[in-house]
């Protein structure tokens, strides 16, 4: 038999929860080949000062009257310096985050993120901004292992299909 303290309580009305917001973002996997073997761009942010790179692919807000394409393309140039063409469309990643806003109230944001695999056209690592810390090439093999987040790593696994039916 329950404790008396135990017992449920009826709702009298639902709890406060913080507004939503939707977001939504694009980036792209560059690829290219070098000596007959694919080798694609990440990008590596520390998180906090002094921490370790964490490897991701690079992305960036969708700006008004901008199409998800444009955005890729855009972001990928502004974070690794690289002009690229798409190749394909990898996919889309969503998740949830909180931020807190101007005033301290938290606000929960729904995020959504178009990804494109893009084919290497030209430019430089160091015509880039600023927001990454590095960037670099990896073989696909290493990508895989580099990369920080789940989500991210099924992206580069789409990718490694899509490249495997390119002509050599």
């Amino acid at each position: 038999m329950a404790r008396r303290g135990n017992q449920a309580r009826r709702v009298r009305s639902p709890a406060a929860r913080p507004p939503v917001t939707r977001e939504f973002s694009a980036g792209g996997l560059v690829c290219r080949r070098v000596r007959g073997e694919w080798t694609v761009c990440l990008a590596g942010r520390r998180i906090h000062p002094g921490s370790d790179l964490v490897w991701i692919l690079p992305k960036g807000h969708v700006e008004e009257g901008e199409r998800m394409e444009e955005t890729a393309l855009r972001e990928v140039r502004e974070e690794t310096g690289l002009e690229a063409d798409i190749l394909d469309r990898l996919g889309d990643v969503t998740y949830w985050y909180v931020r807190r806003e101007r005033e301290g109230n938290p606000s929960r944001v729904f995020k959504r993120v178009r990804f494109f695999l893009m084919l290497y056209r030209g430019g430089r690592f160091g015509d880039r901004d600023e927001e990454m810390d590095d960037v670099r090439w990896f073989s696909l093999e290493r990508a895989e292992t580099m990369l920080a987040y789940a989500n991210e790593r099924m992206l580069m696994a789409r990718a490694c299909e899509i490249l495997a039916g390119q002509a050599p």
